[in-house]
């Protein structure tokens, strides 16, 4: 599944095709995804212009001169090409500018979602009022961590992948940052003293850049919209390296199933 780094890295791309440009054409394709499209999506979002992009957790937002906004999930296997040469099957939504330039969100998958939502709206829009604090903001810190980890007993990944706790942290990123931060998967959550906090933030924060500034990871389906692949996965420290040495020295890449999900770590630094 697309985490925020390539959510990030799609509106980033996305940016360059639609910020400034009116829209000239927004078709739902016969194939709903997860949900079914706004009934609205078409003609509220026709002849409209881009205003900017944004992303919340792992949403992408399309802000309009309409006062809307479209928000699109990428799923497991979504992602948004720039000018494709065809329209196929897997193709739920085309838009196109007045510049003539065409995206299609493409998702085999059909686990991604558009919502059109009125932009004042979001902040109590069901999918964002509970979110947690961006990972990349000042408003994730080690004081803020504290608050939502007091007397908390859950192992600390859990509460990483808790989108109420800090939004938009997937499961690879937070192997990584556990074992950036030498903090074991395991570690009871409540128990993460000041200082291992800040190194757990900071360690987020370093992961997450790192990976947007590589594209993101290729995993499975994911690209960019211009159609070239994210690299960071060859930057993994653990995650799917099990049984290779921990960049730590001391360790070997260890491999748990946590709740259905492969977690990556090493015993011998992380603790």
């Amino acid at each position: 599944m697309p985490e925020l780094p390539e959510v990030e890295t799609t509106v980033r791309g996305l940016e360059s095709v639609l910020a400034g440009r009116v829209l000239t054409r927004v078709e739902p394709r016969p194939r709903d995804l997860r949900r079914a499209f706004p009934a609205r999506s078409a003609p509220a979002a026709d002849r409209a212009r881009v205003t900017g992009l944004g992303r919340r957790a792992k949403y992408g937002l399309v802000h309009t001169d309409r006062g809307d906004t479209m928000v699109f999930h990428l799923g497991m296997s979504g992602r948004w090409r720039v000018d494709p040469e065809e329209i196929g099957t897997h193709d739920h939504l085309v838009i196109e500018t007045g510049e003539g330039r065409r995206l299609s969100l493409m998702d085999p998958r059909r686990f991604g979602s558009v919502d059109l939502m009125p932009t004042e709206a979001l902040p109590d829009w069901a999918p964002f009022k509970a979110l947690g604090p961006e990972p990349l903001s000042a408003d994730f810190n080690a004081a803020q961590l504290g608050d939502a980890l007091k007397g908390r007993f859950a192992p600390i990944k859990a509460m990483l992948l808790d989108q109420r706790i800090v939004a938009g942290l997937g499961n690879i990123y937070v192997c990584e940052a556990l074992n950036i931060a030498r903090i074991a998967p395991t570690r009871e959550a409540g128990k993460l003293t000041g200082p291992k906090r800040t190194l757990l933030v900071e360690a987020a924060r370093q992961v997450l850049t790192e990976a947007i500034a590589a594209g993101g990871s290729t995993l499975r389906d994911y690209a960019r919209p211009d159609g070239e692949l994210g690299y960071f996965s060859k930057q993994f420290r653990v995650y799917g390296r099990e049984g290779e040495p921990c960049p730590c020295g001391k360790g070997v890449v260890t491999r748990r199933v946590d709740s259905g999900r492969s977690t990556f770590y090493c015993p011998a630094c992380q603790k």
